[in-house]
């Protein structure tokens, strides 16, 4: 068995999609009897164009989803239910008080760029993290790191400041890919990995274009091409499946569209698992929300269940709290706000914050505007006027609202694996929650064994929610359409990457 990616054959999965003019059609190739059989290419649609390639300077989850997996991996991987598995590592081991990680590194495995992957890309990539190089905020996932030293060129060691049972996990996610050092010069335009595929084609605006690699030191893919094809809405995408331009919708954006493809033995459709976060933000260090009886009113405002039922067809989790049901220490936590209008009226008389006019910064995605005009309705029952402004996404709304914080209240899907404290535990980010009550208790959970990590961490969620720091709507479902002979779709979506090594033709 190859040491790459032992995954359930898992069909189909879709998350954020777009389309766009590729130079093969959608599963191109072949001609045997059903159409299927030689079929050595698979086109997705998503809705989520990358702004460019780099996401160690641009914030956005379109830029790993299309390569992490794909074109760069990590040491480790994390699988379809959430586990930590090796990957660039062939092993490692747990010395100096858990707080030193030997891994011992696979031989072989190169480049796109024809260079050798060795011990030392493992030093200079984790080391780039902690520079200057990097701009994104997910890169204090990597604070916890002491020093890297290069044993050999299959031997790494990587020494931790204290124990950390987030550390390894994170080694799974983005900010744990590999470079090449001879291959950052341009990472916005060019992406070299060692992952199965290197981009063949990127077509601005419309579409990626993967091929495999021949030289790839894994189980290559069943399929020679993939591509990812970018829409600027969700009927383009189903339009597009429905005409065979397309061969999977990946994270469907208009489920009420279900319909005409649930009866159909044609298409397959699949209700998977999300780690994202559909998040109401209030800016905490700008008025109303700097106060916290204001952003409670909030809370008390909305009811949830009826936001998923209107704005998404009841697809959805209400979990209460910013924790996806498959993080570790999750717990429900939906008793903390229930829906209660009237309570919300007299925590704003108390704030002395009735018929409050706000702007409600909307950017421009299929869910922010079907959830922004519920919202929007429910904040008005209670005596909160909120003015929709649409912001174009992602350019606009990442320097406005993310970038320079210019806002009072938006809503966006936050996809990143185990991303609480990348949310919360940062003063700087754009939430703007005072962390001061939890920075402690996260760092105690973190250097905890597993048992004190989940209760340690239940106590920072709890925190949080208490605070009203933000309000989750609720986890976003993770709805696939596909041809019904598309296979290895994956179901789940654990970590930000759109995985398509394991795609493939009935």
């Amino acid at each position: 068995m190859s040491a790459k990616k032992n995954h359930v054959r898992l069909a189909a999965v879709v998350m954020a999609g777009s389309l766009a003019l590729t130079a093969c059609s959608a599963g191109s190739g072949g001609g045997s009897a059903d159409g299927t059989a030689s079929k050595t290419g698979v086109t997705l649609a998503l809705t989520g164009e990358p702004v460019n390639l780099d996401f160690t300077t641009t914030a956005g989850a379109a830029i790993p989803q299309a390569l992490m997996s794909n074109v760069y991996e990590g040491l480790v991987e994390i699988d379809q239910d959430g586990e930590i598995q090796p990957l660039l590592a062939e092993s490692w081991e747990l010395s100096n008080g858990n707080k030193t990680y030997t891994f011992k590194l696979r031989e072989g495995a190169t480049f796109s760029n024809g260079e050798a992957f060795t011990a030392d890309d493992v030093k200079f990539s984790i080391e780039r993290v902690k520079s200057d190089a990097w701009i994104s905020s997910l890169k204090k996932k990597m604070d916890v790191v002491d020093s890297v030293k290069v044993n050999s060129d299959t031997e790494v060691a990587i020494t931790l400041k204290k124990p950390s049972n987030a550390w390894l996990f994170d080694m799974g996610t983005l900010v744990g890919a590999i470079f090449d050092p001879s291959g950052v010069d341009d990472l916005a335009n060019k992406a070299i990995g060692t992952g199965p595929y290197a981009i063949d084609a990127w077509n601005r605006g419309q579409s990626i274009e993967f091929a495999t690699r021949d030289d790839y030191w894994g189980e290559k893919p069943a399929i020679q091409t993939a591509t990812l094809r970018y829409f600027a809405d969700a009927v383009a995408t189903t339009n597009a499946l429905q005409s065979g331009d397309v061969d999977v919708v990946y994270n469907m954006q208009s489920p009420e569209l279900l319909s005409s493809f649930e009866s159909d033995p044609k298409y397959q459709v699949l209700d998977g698992t999300s780690n994202g976060e559909i998040i109401l933000s209030m800016n905490n260090k700008k008025a109303p929300f700097d106060d916290k009886r204001v952003r409670q009113a909030v809370m008390y405002a909305i009811d949830r269940q009826a936001v998923i039922d209107t704005a998404w067809n009841g697809y959805g989790t209400k979990v209460g709290g910013p924790v996806p049901t498959t993080d570790p220490y999750y717990e429900d936590l939906n008793d903390v706000y229930p829906y209660d209008p009237a309570k919300a009226k007299s925590l704003l008389k108390d704030a002395g914050a009735e018929n409050l006019n706000i702007t409600f910064t909307v950017p421009t995605r299929p869910y922010a505007t079907a959830v922004s005009e519920i919202v929007v309705s429910q904040l008005a029952e209670v005596g909160i006027n909120a003015k929709i402004e649409s912001s174009e996404f992602p350019a606009v709304w990442l320097d406005e609202v993310f970038t320079k914080h210019d806002y009072q209240m938006s809503v966006v899907l936050a996809v990143e694996s185990r991303d609480v404290l990348s949310m919360f535990n940062n003063p700087d980010y754009y939430l703007g929650y005072d962390n001061s009550k939890i920075k402690d208790l996260a760092a105690s959970a973190d250097a905890a064994d597993e048992a004190g990590y989940v209760e340690g961490m239940k106590k920072v969620v709890r925190t949080i929610v208490d605070d009203a720091a933000a309000d989750t709507l609720f986890i976003f479902p993770n709805i696939v359409v596909a041809d019904a002979n598309v296979t290895g779709i994956p179901a789940n979506s654990v970590t930000e990457a759109l995985d398509l090594t394991n795609l493939g033709w009935k």
